[in-house]
């Protein structure tokens, strides 16, 4: 290879060409390329070349959603289906579609060591995981969810590389001993060369944009992206998005995960990073508190109905107060962003995943604080995320799984995921990270939606995202959006208006029958769902099937652990 400037070197091979495989040679070590867009025989072997103007792309007329519109679906492509790959998972996207999901989001698909892994060691940002079917499997999937009307997600890794197949150290200053991520070495934003490390990255972005046609990016923990740089990585790399979207004249979004609870991340200006939305994990917590009863780790800083109106009212709960869990102040305030920049859900891959056992809310909740759970999310004023099986119930646990090597490595991770679970002092050892049947054990058993309470939460969930496309008052982020916290009675009061529609909802987090007395504004109200409803599985609905109020007092009965949603008639 011939030098040329900033430590960049190249080669003309006459004769190379798609499904050609090549190495490079580092003072005589031989290296796959750190941008290789396919690593057919894993992280060890050589790359190939892609020939990515072969695909025919038949989208149908896809022209983009918009992230009012969004209804995001998360899904793990190893343990989504049976043949665990990415082309699999295009025979369930008609009924996908059905249930009203519009936006498929893949956890990362970047080149990882062995054949099972959640897919955040991977090394080779650029290369979809060969085990999964490679980048043709990818363009498949991407264009058949077009065709159904579906956007793609993809969930990237910017912020560290994976332990096994990490070379690309050895290439240039990728790397920096400045800071330290959980995960290992910090990758260098602002140090010296960092220009040409920002460019790897950037143009990673726009590759799955241009050459998969992907509609936005879920940027991994962002908060471990460390740059002290006056213009900060993340938005440099907003500014260069929102340039090839307006040449392309539609939205390519990024999303934020962040544990900082950093509203820059969605800020416009010369002081935010100018990102799309945001992950809000306070209502998860606030959620989750209520409806297990859990209190360890992070759930320490949650559990009253207050917290979960705060995050409904704000976006997050934390806005710059006190946090226990952490010994300090946290967060930033959120009232004034809008509701759309937020994306919430009830279970993800993170908040199961991360439990030492797996467990779904399935396995921690009964069946009525299910149907809670998916009122809370899509009567939710923000962008919804449903976990791979969470619409109909799936109780087969989601366990961290590893496909690493070394033996070193191996123990390794394995006392690390022991270490992780102190703070929730859980009185059991975590399954074996490498072992297969971990892997196995966490795949969804889809024919379980067809039947008994499975179907039936199916079907509530199915309801409920039919009402937030119908009702103007339940679009997201638009109109009124006032969540009332009766923490005595355990009970919240969620109004919403928008556009002369109305809606109010109340949910019961007591185990116990709740009482509620209150106005309503004029008019009449009639009963759209009640969790509690024998159409739905339970003991029968104690509240009228319509309400008229002249600003007259209410009172009304709800069962444990419900959630009742009321209309104005006339819209």
């Amino acid at each position: 290879m011939e030098r040329g400037g900033s430590g960049y070197w190249s080669v003309f091979v006459p004769g190379a060409g798609a499904g050609s495989r090549y190495r490079f040679s580092l003072d005589g070590r031989e290296r796959a390329d750190p941008a290789s867009h396919f690593q057919p025989l894993g992280v060890d072997g050589p790359s190939e070349v892609v020939d990515h103007a072969s695909f025919h792309w038949d989208e149908g007329g896809w022209k983009g959603l918009r992230q009012t519109e969004m209804v995001v679906y998360e899904v793990h492509a190893g343990t989504f289906t049976p043949s665990g790959d990415l082309a699999s998972v295009i025979s369930r996207l008609a009924p996908l579609r059905d249930l009203g999901v519009n936006s498929l989001e893949l956890m990362p698909i970047a080149q990882f060591p062995g054949e099972r892994n959640w897919g955040y060691d991977g090394v080779f940002p650029f290369a979809v995981q060969n085990t999964y079917g490679g980048p043709l499997a990818l363009k498949m999937l991407v264009n058949e969810c077009h065709r159904h009307g579906m956007g793609v997600v993809l969930d990237v890794v910017y912020n560290h590389f994976g332990p096994e197949g990490n070379y690309i150290g050895e290439f240039g200053p990728y790397f920096t001993d400045r800071y330290r991520t959980p995960w290992g070495d910090a990758v260098n934003f602002d140090g010296r060369g960092s220009d040409h490390v920002r460019e790897f990255f950037i143009a990673n972005a726009l590759h799955w944009f241009e050459r998969y046609r992907i509609d936005a990016l879920r940027l991994d923990a962002v908060h471990a992206v460390i740059d002290m740089s006056a213009n900060p990585f993340l938005r440099a790399l907003s500014d260069r998005v929102a340039e090839y979207s307006s040449q392309k004249g539609r939205l390519f979004g990024l999303i934020a995960e962040s544990d900082l609870n950093d509203t820059r991340a969605v800020s416009k200006g010369e002081h935010g990073w100018g990102l799309d939305a945001v992950w809000s994990d306070d209502f998860h917590h606030s959620v989750h508190a209520l409806i297990t009863g859990e209190r360890g780790g992070y759930y320490a800083d949650f559990g009253e109905v207050r917290h979960l109106a705060k995050a409904v009212n704000e976006g997050f709960t934390y806005t710059g107060q006190y946090s226990s869990y952490r010994g300090r102040s946290f967060g930033s305030p959120s009232a004034r962003v809008p509701k759309d920049r937020f994306v919430v859900s009830v279970q993800n891959h993170d908040q199961v995943g991360n439990r030492m056992l797996g467990e779904r809310l399935s396995r921690l909740a009964s069946f009525e604080g299910l149907k809670l759970a998916a009122g809370l999310l899509l009567l939710s004023p923000f962008v919804p995320l449903i976990f791979m099986g969470e619409e109909y119930g799936e109780d087969a646990p989601f366990l961290y799984f590893i496909d690493h090597r070394g033996d070193e490595l191996v123990r390794a991770v394995r006392n690390g995921r022991k270490k992780e679970f102190e703070a929730f002092e859980w009185e059991t050892e975590p399954p074996d990270p490498a072992s297969p049947g971990t892997f196995l054990a966490s795949r969804v058993d889809w024919e379980k939606r067809g039947s008994g309470r499975h179907k039936t939460l199916l079907g509530l969930y199915g309801t409920l995202i039919r009402l937030r496309r119908e009702l103007p008052s339940l679009a997201i982020g638009t109109g009124r959006v006032e969540a009332t916290a009766l923490d005595e009675e355990k009970v919240m009061l969620l109004s919403r208006e928008a556009g002369g529609d109305a809606a109010f909802a109340i949910f019961n987090f007591s185990r116990g029958e709740a009482r509620i007395m209150g106005r309503l504004p004029e008019g009449k109200w009639a009963r759209a769902i009640d969790s509690s409803g024998k159409e739905w599985d339970g003991p029968g609905s104690l509240l009228p099937a319509s309400v008229e109020a002249n600003d007259q007092a209410f009172d009304m009965a709800l069962p444990p652990l419900s959630f009742a949603l009321y209309t104005k008639e006339g819209h």
